[in-house]
Formats: structure tokens, C-alpha cells, sequence
């Protein structure tokens, strides 16, 4: 470790001391958060200046800090399954009428799907008024080994049909999806979590003493892991610091200034869309000033983590304790928002690409027909689209070949694909926290208190 590796290393650790101080002085969560965010994208912008791109120092230093990055994704991770397991067995047991888990889970699904295809509408506006096109686009050693690598998984990609993504969603091994063995891992273990809480209520009606005691089991276990997720939440600040630092530290600004006008519609595009949330909020009866600052935190981290995956603990939280969301509400739209119809990755992204592709293909990206068809597949391919970083990419593998298109794009695009993804990321996650608030507020359900 040199001199300079080390230096370094202390003015990080003097951060996370500033952060600690800020606690101690009674700064909320969402305050330190924004601290931390500004705090990592400025130390970050700072090493770049001093040490330049793609530097040993640099390197060497974010090995370091990396350790509370993505130590803290780990631990997010961690709780994933386990919160929503317990969670969505609790949230059933709790019900008096099952009937009611199939109006829950329709309108959160329609939701998401609904906004996904306004997200493609929007992406294909935003793409025609700024002309992007994929001729002239550079290919470099990078695109080039990339687009190698998605050449060689399109034909597993291009093998899944809507059937075949169906049935992925249903848990053959409760185990291995509990160990996330699979993209849609997350969707089996909602389904055997809700399997689980109605075989609760039906021994609840046939037995009430033997419920009563699985209900306080639960009740327990999930008094457990919602402490152990408040643990883990509380280490956010740092964790978004160590996230932006290490974001900001390794971009490469001359790869950035190259497709500029691709990350300005792109920025515009993902804008529209939380105007659009913020609409569907205020149509519903619903303060979206007091809503956007409830979840910036939850926000702020998917921004810098770029998982949808890793974020559903913080937003299964904020949805119940910050939004009064109806705890089952709550668990179904962060868990399938995290797999289904994320409005940036698998709306936006990939009806931009379409788009940019069509006039190289001889295909007129105004043609009606087109439009339909683009639209109508982007609705379709956003089931499973996996929840963690890269999931924009799956996403553009299922669109692009369906209208007979080349996947070379998505490989030109790697050099800026981080600096995208974090908005798109922010913008999936908002999306199910905006299907879960609307839907919790039109059926009209009462929050539920959390075991303390």
C-alpha cells in the first residue's frame, strides 16, 4: 500500500467519522444520507483530478473503501429472503379473507405493467425528438468483447417464452430459491411464503389453538428480522458513501462526452417517468411532495447500488413505516417491482435501443405498426426481468431479437451503462413503492402495526 493509498484511506475513514457525528447530533436518516451521497460523488470527483482514469492508486484505494460498499450490499442481500419469507407469511396469517390477496396482487402487478408501457411510450418520444440513432456509434476492444458475450447468451435469452417465464416463477426447491439460485428465485419464495400463510389460515379455521400458536411463531420470528433490518438500514449512509465514491472515482469522462446525447434523453426520459408517478400519486389522493421525501433514502440507495434486489429491504420498510402502506401491500409490490415491470430497465432502456436500431434495419421508428409491436413486447418481456444490476440488458436481449433485431447496441452502450443504470435503477424501485402506495389507498387498507 503506498503513501498515497493511505492518505487516501484516512480522508475516507475522517468521512465516515463526519457521518457518525452527524448521527450523534440527531440528524435524521434521510439527511445523513443526502450527506453521504454528496460527500462520496465529491471525494470521488477529487481522486479523479488528482490521480486521473483507470490509475493504480485509484484502484488500490477503491479496493479498500470497497469493503464498506459492497460489505453493506452483502448484508441487504442477506436479509432479502428471509424478510420476505417471514414477511409475507405474516402479512397472509393476518388477513381475514384470502379473496382479498388476489385483489392485492392484480392490481399491484397491473400497476407495474401499466407504468412499464408508458415508460416504452415515453422512452420511444424521448428518442425520436432527439434523433438518436445507432449509425456512426464507435466499437471499441470493450464493446467489442461485450458484444461477444451477448451474442453467446441471446440464444438461451431468445429460448424463453411468456409460458416459460411463468412457470420460472413457480418454486420447485424452496431451498435453492431461499439461496437465490435462480433470477426469478425472488417471486418462488413470495409464492410459497403466501402458500404458506393460507395453509396458516385454513389450520387456523380448522384448529384455532394450533393457529393461534403458528401466528405467534411468526409473529416472533418477525419481530427478529425486522430488528436485524434496521440494523443492517442503519449502516446506510456509509454504505452510499463507499457506493458514490467508488461511481464517481471510476468513470471515464472521455467515454461519457462520447454518447452524451444518449445519457441526456436517456436522464429525460427516467425524469418523465417520476413526473409521471408523481401525477398517478396526486390523481390518487396523495401528497407526492410528502411522498418523494419519505423515500428519498430508499431512492439514494438504489441510485448508487443500481439493485432493485438489494433495495427491497429499505423499501419494504419505508412503504410501512413512513407511508402507511398496508404491510402485505407493502411486501408484494417491492418484491414483485423488483422482477416485474421496472419502468427503467425494462421500459425505458430497451424502447430506446429499438428505436436508435430501427433506421439501421430499414424499419421506420414512426411506423405505427412498429410502435405497436415494440410497445406490446416490452410489455410482455418485463416479467422476470432480474432485479440486480444488468437486468436492463436481460431486458434488451428479450426485446431486440423479437422485432428481428441485432444485440451489438447494448454492447456499444457499456462505457456509460453504470452512470444509466443508477437513474433507471432509482426509477424501478420508485415505481413499485408508487404501485404499492396507490394500491394500498384504493383498497382502502388500514396499516397494520409492526411488531417493535
Amino acid at each position: 500500500m503506498t503513501i498515497f493509498v493511505t492518505l487516501n484511506l484516512f480522508v475516507f475513514i475522517g468521512l465516515i467519522g463526519l457521518l457518525v457525528h452527524l448521527q450523534t447530533r440527531g440528524f435524521a436518516l434521510s439527511q445523513r444520507v443526502l450527506a453521504a451521497l454528496l460527500l462520496g460523488a465529491f471525494f470521488g470527483l477529487v481522486l479523479q483530478l488528482i490521480y486521473g482514469t483507470d490509475t493504480d492508486t485509484i484502484s488500490a484505494t477503491l479496493v479498500w473503501s470497497n469493503i464498506i460498499g459492497s460489505g453493506y450490499v452483502s448484508l441487504l442481500k442477506m436479509i432479502i429472503m428471509p424478510l420476505i419469507l417471514v414477511s409475507m407469511i405474516a402479512a397472509v396469517i393476518k388477513m381475514e379473507e384470502i379473496a382479498i390477496l388476489g385483489k392485492i396482487g392484480g392490481m399491484v402487478i397491473g400497476i407495474l405493467i401499466a407504468t412499464t408501457i408508458v415508460a416504452a411510450i415515453v422512452g420511444i418520444t424521448v428518442t425520436n425528438i432527439f434523433g438518436l440513432s445507432a449509425e456512426g456509434l464507435t466499437q471499441g476492444a470493450r464493446e467489442l468483447a461485450r458484444a461477444d458475450v451477448l451474442e453467446s447468451r441471446l440464444s438461451s435469452v431468445s429460448e424463453l417464452g411468456l409460458a416459460d417465464t411463468i412457470i420460472s416463477f413457480i418454486p420447485q426447491n424452496i431451498f435453492a430459491d431461499l439461496a437465490g439460485s435462480r433470477p426469478t428465485s425472488i417471486i418462488a419464495v413470495v409464492i410459497f411464503g403466501i402458500l404458506t400463510g393460507i395453509a396458516g389460515l385454513l389450520v387456523t379455521r380448522d384448529d384455532p389453538e394450533q393457529g393461534a400458536r403458528f401466528r405467534d411463531g411468526i409473529e416472533t420470528v418477525q419481530a427478529v428480522v425486522l430488528k436485524l433490518v434496521r440494523l443492517v438500514i442503519a449502516l446506510t449512509p456509509y454504505g452510499v458513501l463507499a457506493l458514490m465514491m467508488k461511481v464517481t472515482a471510476g468513470s471515464n469522462g472521455s467515454d461519457i462526452l462520447d454518447l452524451l446525447s444518449f445519457i441526456v434523453a436517456s436522464y429525460l426520459a427516467i425524469t418523465i417517468m417520476f413526473c409521471v408517478h408523481a401525477l398517478m400519486l396526486m390523481i390518487s389522493g396523495i401528497n407526492a411532495a410528502h411522498y418523494f421525501k419519505q423515500v428519498w433514502p430508499v431512492l439514494t440507495f438504489a441510485f448508487t447500488s443500481r439493485s432493485s434486489a438489494a433495495t427491497i429491504p429499505l423499501n419494504v420498510e419505508t412503504q410501512i413505516r413512513d407511508l402507511q402502506n398496508h404491510p402485505s401491500v407493502a411486501n408484494f409490490s417491492a418484491t414483485f417491482g423488483a422482477t416485474i415491470g421496472q419502468n427503467g430497465c425494462a421500459g425505458i432502456y430497451p424502447a430506446m435501443l429499438a428505436v436508435m436500431i430501427a433506421p439501421t434495419m430499414g424499419v421506420d421508428p414512426m411506423d405505427p405498426t412498429f410502435l405497436a409491436s415494440l410497445i406490446g413486447i416490452v410489455a410482455i418481456s418485463s416479467f422476470g426481468v432480474a432485479g440486480v444490476g444488468g437486468g436492463a440488458t436481460f431486458a434488451a436481449l428479450m426485446v431486440l431479437p423479437a422485432l428481428g433485431f441485432p444485440v451489438a447496441l447494448a454492447a456499444l452502450l457499456i462505457s456509460i451503462e453504470p452512470l444509466i443504470d443508477m437513474a433507471r435503477t432509482a426509477l424501478n424501485v420508485n415505481g413499485s413503492m408508487t404501485a404499492g402506495t396507490i394500491t394500498s389507498r384504493m383498497l382502502k387498507l388500514e396499516p397494520a402495526p409492526l411488531p417493535v
